[in-house]
């Protein structure tokens, strides 16, 4: 398969898939592929055929992959000294210690309960015994999610308005309150279950560790490094307001009653104020490869170790595996079966995926990054589109490459 016929993949998935797919390759610490169709809003006109194509350097929403940036920020203290692995996040977050019950979750998609796994029903849990090492592996004991949006007040504005009360910091204090008060789903250390809520409380560290929000925590200790200027939370805050006209819309979202574009889908981010440890960041397909890069480069970025090699290592090697689900730290590690990365990506490959459609692969026998931006829930959240959809493209890549 030639780069031709990647393209031709990406131009008819237009439509079926998302409206607007960004594709961007890194290989060999160059740019190999860089690819962008479909169009930057179907509800926009602009252009003489109606719609403006979407460009390549379009800011799409990140969802989950924000949560590779928030690891990556943490692990840059724990090699300052500032935190250790093994810590518990009781020392950085007081309130997050005390005994907790077992109990259910809440479903992320239809919000309806979840019943606790009878195996663990009756015990308490102390949550002091919870470590950094747990939330980054997804071992905690937390649940997968919760709706801590409710928690913390009122839908907020729409971006282009001020926020009003409660301010961010005040949804971020009562998020992080309502996670503090949530029953445990099983023991730490028991399960691998990948929780929202877990990254939310890293990120809440990483803030209260560098006595900064952590919008401004994750700048200075990644963005600002990899030279992401236009990445980030909440662009529309950014210094320049019409970075809007260059960020791709999702959902229609009930919860707010409007179309969103340029605030974050994730309805806990977006009630924590759009700045949270697992969702809201907003970037390129090249600049997620830049991250992707920085891995196979063992923490380096043109000339700047920005991550120790032996940490680079640590963070994507296996840590802990359920089942057919294996975890870094902060990474996922590439299943035997049924990885969005297909069946071409070796098997020391890690990465991420995000729910409104975008992924990050990293194979690093081939030295590839594999960046794919999609804004798939535009039309809504069947996920069967994409789930044929990355596989299908990864595959096309290595073929790609194997050709080149």
């Amino acid at each position: 398969m030639s780069w031709e016929e990647v393209n031709r993949l990406l131009e008819a998935s237009v439509g079926r898939v998302a409206p607007a797919i960004v594709l961007h390759v890194r290989h060999r610490d160059r740019i190999a592929f860089e690819a962008a169709h479909g169009v930057l809003d179907p509800e926009l006109g602009g252009s003489e055929r109606g719609q403006l194509p979407v460009p390549s350097d379009a800011l799409f929403d990140l969802a989950s992959v924000t949560k590779l940036f928030t690891a990556t920020a943490f692990m840059r203290l724990v090699e300052r000294g500032d935190v250790r692995l093994d810590q518990a996040i009781a020392d950085v977050i007081p309130e997050f210690a005390g005994g907790r019950p077992i109990g259910g979750a809440e479903d992320p998609i239809s919000k309806q309960p979840i019943p606790p796994e009878s195996t663990f029903l009756g015990e308490e849990v102390d949550a002091s015994r919870v470590t950094f090492w747990h939330l980054l592996t997804h071992t905690s004991g937390l649940a997968a999610w919760r709706s801590v949006y409710r928690a913390v007040g009122p839908p907020p504005p729409p971006p282009d308005q001020p926020m009003g009360r409660p301010t961010v910091e005040e949804r971020i204090r009562r998020g992080i309150q309502a996670i503090c008060a949530y029953p445990f789903l099983y023991p730490p250390g028991e399960r691998l279950v990948y929780s929202d809520l877990g990254l939310i409380l890293l990120g809440e560290s990483v803030a209260r560790l560098t006595d900064r929000r952590l919008d401004e925590a994750i700048r200075a200790l990644v963005l600002d490094p990899l030279e992401m200027s236009d990445a980030g939370f909440r662009p529309l805050d950014m210094p320049d307001r019409a970075e809007v006209s260059r960020c791709v819309p999702t959902e229609w979202c009930a919860w707010r009653r409007r179309r969103l574009r340029g605030e974050v889908h994730d309805e806990n981010a977006a009630g924590l104020g759009g700045v949270a440890g697992h969702a809201g960041l907003f970037a390129t397909a090249a600049q997620v490869a830049r991250l992707g890069q920085l891995y196979l480069n063992e923490g380096r970025w043109r000339g700047e170790q920005i991550l120790s090699p032996k940490t680079v290592q640590e963070m994507t090697r296996e840590q802990a595996r359920f089942e057919n689900e294996a975890r870094g730290l902060g990474w996922m590690r590439r299943s035997k079966e049924g990885s969005s990365s297909g069946q071409l990506f070796r098997p020391e490959s890690f990465g991420h995926t995000g729910y409104t459609g975008t992924s990050l692969w990293v194979d690093p026998d081939r030295q590839l990054a594999v960046s794919l931006m999609t804004n798939r829930v535009y039309y809504g959240r069947d996920p069967e589109a994409i789930a044929g959809f990355r596989p299908a493209v990864h595959d096309a890549v290595v073929r790609a490459i194997e050709r080149s």
